[in-house]
């Protein structure tokens, strides 16, 4: 997998070096690092990275709310990481269109899979996205083609 860049949310200090040494050991490059939920957006904003990898429970905006806005923007891949696994949270996860969930702590052995699945769906998605507005395109064409035909030339 190629190298990607990342931005890391955790309200926890420790847990933020913690990630962001294993990610730079794997290759990857930690290009920002956020401690709430509206410091991580504003960060995937302006820096675009490949990948954001954000804690569920922070400050000022939680990682969940961080996510589905970040998602509904299509500015990169989202890696939710969390100590919590109660359904609830798991349903907004998936609820807020996010591409992997890690727990802590994070096991090195662990973060890379979930990099890559995270990043490939994130890619298949977005080819989908570019095909459906491509086919929407070609729609739309055919539509005004037949309009013309179907009025001699007079396209209102």
């Amino acid at each position: 997998m190629r190298s990607l860049r990342i931005v890391v949310a955790d309200d926890e200090p420790i847990t933020r070096i913690d990630v962001k040494k294993m990610l730079t050991e794997l290759g990857h490059q930690v290009v920002g690092e956020a401690r709430n939920g509206a410091m991580a957006l504003e960060l995937v904003q302006k820096l675009r990275p490949d990948l954001v990898i954000l804690d569920v429970r922070m400050a000022k905006m939680d990682g969940i709310k961080a996510a589905k806005l970040i998602t509904g923007q299509k500015l990169c891949a989202v890696l939710l990481l969390t100590a919590y696994s109660e359904e609830e949270v798991l349903n907004r996860a998936l609820d807020a269109g996010i591409m992997g969930y890690l727990t802590k702590p994070v096991a090195k052995k662990e973060l890379e899979p979930s990099l890559r699945i995270a990043w490939v769906r994130y890619q298949d998605l977005m080819a989908l996205k570019h095909k459906k507005l491509e086919l929407i395109g070609a729609r739309d064409r055919d539509i005004r083609r037949e309009k013309i035909k179907n009025t001699g030339g007079a396209v209102s």
